[in-house]
């Protein structure tokens, strides 16, 4: 680390504790999302809302929660958008970097391993991440949960955000392994639904992505006003 970084930290980046200590912490984060991702047999698929909130404030009904890394690497947003879009170009930065350097695509193992050790190196600074890295390299699919503690997960199914519990909800009960790409896009779908009908810092739309060998390709955006009707006839009515 240059001398640079090193007075930036000490002078700018002091620990939450110190600010909780002395009375001057003035940003209280309240949390509202709904993001998810899991795995099957034909690829992953990757599904977001599109709502920021501050407290109870809706700041947004159109942000991109999905960050584009490269052509085969995805990452989701949960927690700080400021602090989740700026870590993530970082890790873009990096993982093309590696490329140069090693003429070969990052594996998604490798570019989770490396955003969770930038992160555990301002753990307890008051970063709020939580997010999901997403991709397909030469070992196959991969998916991994990163947040700012530096922890670092594998898995097959991974939902985070305020709306999270209502979309596990419908995951628990409606996966499976041995989905067709139909499918699997529509529990994407009606997942995020389910969660934006009940968690008030979720909402506006939903964006899906698939992820194949070939490399992620964007679905579409859905209203999640129009999904109500769809999935509840009654309403329509």
């Amino acid at each position: 680390m240059n001398l640079f970084a090193i007075n930036y930290q000490q002078s700018c980046l002091q620990p939450v504790k110190h600010g909780l200590q002395s009375g001057n912490l003035r940003i209280n984060f309240n949390h509202g999302t709904t993001c998810l991702a899991f795995k099957y047999s034909n690829g992953i698929v990757v599904s977001v809302d599109s709502r920021a909130s501050a407290g109870a404030y809706i700041a947004s009904g159109t942000v991109k929660k999905v960050i584009e890394i490269n052509p085969f690497l995805l990452g989701t947003m949960a927690g700080g958008a400021a602090d989740c879009q700026f870590w993530q170009r970082v890790l873009s930065q990096e993982c093309w970097l590696y490329e140069l350097r090693n003429k070969e695509r990052i594996s998604v193992a490798a570019a989770s391993k490396l955003l969770a050790n930038i992160l555990y190196n301002y753990k307890g600074y008051g970063l709020s991440i939580g997010t999901m890295i997403v991709g397909w390299d030469k070992k196959g699919p991969g998916l991994y949960y990163v947040d700012d503690d530096g922890t670092r997960h594998s898995g097959n199914l991974f939902a985070v955000g305020s709306g999270s519990t209502y979309a596990y909800g419908v995951l628990d009960t409606c996966y499976r392994w041995d989905m067709t790409d139909d499918e699997a896009l529509e529990l994407g779908r009606r997942a995020i639904y389910h969660a934006t009908y009940r968690d008030i810092g979720s909402g506006n739309s939903n964006n899906l992505y698939l992820v194949k060998p070939d490399g992620w390709k964007f679905i579409g955006n859905y209203d999640t006003a129009n999904l109500h009707y769809q999935y509840n006839p009654v309403a329509a009515e």
